[in-house]
């Protein structure tokens, strides 16, 4: 329980740092794709 708890704390971090950097166009689409996949790995 105490791991899905953190994974999703982690998920709505990940996606909140994932929207600013979007919007401030700090990351090209391909820096985007090397997040997410380290994201799933992280999770999973």
């Amino acid at each position: 329980m105490n791991r899905v708890m953190t994974s999703v704390v982690a998920f709505g971090v990940g996606m909140a740092a994932y929207n600013l950097a979007q919007r401030n166009n700090m990351m090209t689409g391909r820096q985007m794709k090397r997040m997410q996949r380290k994201v799933k790995r992280a999770l999973f």
